[in-house]
């Protein structure tokens, strides 16, 4: 008993965690509850949670004073997780949550690519396998799911946004904070999309900004719990939790919202039985993946 009260304090940044892959997780129920379509979806996600994060800068009274040089980089930063969102929404419109998630996971064949090209360093062998494992499981699926091929294809573009903009923010993070980094990502993704609407759209016309109270209300929820909450929340569990244990954890992401998927929508999520084994396939190579990387690094720590 003295033992789980002194392990307390762990216990909830470890619940946190979870709850947090949880928010990750339902993000995609939001997208398949909300009726408009992905681009205006992602302006008013940005718009507001912008909104929010600058409240939170004000009270914090954090500073933003930034170099041009950073600015250039933190707005192309910002236009690739802009193109991640509305992909990632997009491919849930295309297809549907489970078929968009088992694709996301692909995230982590994309990073095993870009970070030696960002960072220079080697490719490592073991990546090169997993990558195949995982084009072996996106294969399956798509031969299963053909019907599909947009949403996969969306899915798969949506993971390698996410990715770049992954292994981006990592350098960026030795120079500012996260808050900062995030509010102007978060303008410069407002100000594409607007560009994007007003010149190759249908413009901001009467009809963009009639929202349903139920599509505002999921909106409103994205945005704060989803974006600006969970994104200042992961950063301050990452400095109580070891990046290795977050990074494992996040990868249940799919697996939540797949499980949350079923039981919400049981008709649209209905999938066949190889779609699952390709799903399998990927994302235990994603969790095989970390768990090496992990030891790798605590070999080289002890020797």
């Amino acid at each position: 008993m003295d033992r789980l009260f002194h392990n307390k304090p762990k216990f909830k940044n470890h619940l946190h965690l979870h709850f947090l892959v949880f928010i990750a997780g339902f993000t995609a129920i939001l997208g398949e509850l909300i009726t408009i379509k992905a681009i205006p979806l992602v302006w008013y996600r940005m718009v507001i949670a912008s909104i929010l994060m600058f409240i939170y800068i004000k009270v914090a009274k954090v500073r933003l004073k930034i170099t041009l040089k950073s600015l250039l980089r933190l707005s192309i930063a910002g236009i690739i997780i802009a193109l991640h969102w509305i992909t990632f929404f997009g491919a849930i419109d295309a297809s549907n949550i489970s078929i968009t998630l088992a694709m996301f996971s692909t995230g982590a064949f994309f990073a095993s690519f870009i970070e030696p090209i960002i960072y220079k360093r080697t490719i490592i062998w073991y990546e090169i396998l997993f990558g195949i494992i995982v084009i072996i499981g996106v294969f399956v699926i798509t031969q299963s799911e053909i019907k599909y091929l947009t949403g996969i294809l969306l899915g798969i573009s949506a993971a390698f946004f996410s990715s770049l903009f992954a292994v981006l923010n990592g350098s960026f993070l030795k120079q500012h904070t996260a808050t900062v980094i995030s509010f102007y990502e978060f303008l410069s993704g407002v100000l594409f999309i607007s560009i994007y609407i007003l010149f190759f759209g249908d413009g901001f016309s009467s009809d963009f900004f009639k929202l349903s109270i139920p599509d505002f209300g999921y909106l409103f929820i994205l945005a704060s719990i989803c974006t600006a909450y969970a994104f200042i929340a992961s950063v301050y569990v990452m400095k109580l939790i070891s990046p290795y244990t977050v990074v494992l954890t996040y990868n249940l992401e799919p697996i939540y919202g797949i499980i949350m998927a079923i039981i919400l929508f049981p008709e649209k999520e209905q999938m066949s039985t190889t779609f699952y084994y390709g799903a399998t396939a990927i994302i235990a190579t994603i969790f095989l993946n970390a768990i090496i990387k992990n030891s790798r690094k605590l070999k080289r720590k002890h020797t």
